[in-house]
Formats: structure tokens, C-alpha cells, sequence
């Protein structure tokens, strides 16, 4: 019997740059040149203007918890260790409205809070896998 793992990413020619980005520890989020609007998730034209000059920039990794839910049953075998788990909506400091869904970690269901400020923290679930989470921050 083998041990269930989690899922990982398969980066295309879109999301490349994010992951590329997140295996090398920071986190960039799309943005047009005809607007300078950040965009997530990668998509192959801005949603707000309609611009096709997209680059992928630094951001901060700081955010606020927008929204969140608990997962008390695993939504996969590679998740059964992680239960309950809290899965939160991050709006990202630099542009309203620009979220992003991660894992919460550090906090439990009981302790995480719409409004609550977060940082990114990149966590390396395989050799070849790291994935941005995030974590309260430190006030």
C-alpha cells in the first residue's frame, strides 16, 4: 500500500510564471501594462480592460482574510492528515478586490477571523512542489 500524497499544480503556459515565482519563494500576481490592474487567477487577457500585455510582478504576499471555510472531512486521501482544514479567501494588500484561495496555516478553525491580517508562507509539499499558503501574521 502506497501513501496518499496532495494533489500538485501542473503549471501551463499561463500560470508558469506564478509557479515559478512561488517555487523560488515569492509571489506574483499578474499585471496588465494598459491599466496596471493585478489579476489572479492567470488568465491570458486582463478581466478589466481586455489587454493581452500581461507580466508577472512581485507583490507583497500581505493580505486579510476575506472569507474562509473549515473542511472537517478530507476533500482527498492526500488531505486525511490535514482535517480540519482551514481554507481562506485572501485579498492581497495591493489592489482591492484581488484575491487569491489558500490554506491557513498556523491557526485553527477556532481562531481564524474575517479581517484578519496574513502573510504568505511557502510551504514545500515534494521535492519539486511548493505551494503559497498563508499564516497570521505577526502584529
Amino acid at each position: 500500500m502506497t501513501t496518499a500524497t496532495r494533489p500538485i499544480p501542473f503549471p501551463d503556459d499561463v500560470t508558469e510564471g506564478f509557479w515559478d515565482s512561488v517555487r523560488a519563494r515569492t509571489l506574483s500576481i499578474q499585471r496588465c501594462a494598459a491599466c496596471s490592474r493585478f489579476n489572479h487567477a492567470p488568465s491570458l487577457t486582463c478581466p478589466a480592460c481586455g489587454g493581452a500585455e500581461l507580466a508577472y510582478e512581485p507583490v507583497s504576499g500581505r493580505g486579510v482574510v476575506y472569507s474562509y471555510t473549515v473542511l472537517d472531512e478530507a476533500p482527498g486521501p492526500g488531505f486525511a492528515g490535514l482535517v480540519p482544514l482551514v481554507v481562506v479567501v485572501v485579498e492581497l494588500v495591493e489592489q482591492p478586490g484581488l484575491l487569491m484561495v489558500a490554506n491557513l496555516l498556523g491557526a485553527g478553525p477556532d481562531e481564524v477571523r474575517i479581517g484578519a491580517v496574513v502573510d504568505v508562507e511557502f510551504e514545500e509539499i515534494s521535492q519539486d512542489c511548493v505551494l503559497p499558503q498563508f499564516r497570521p501574521a505577526e502584529v
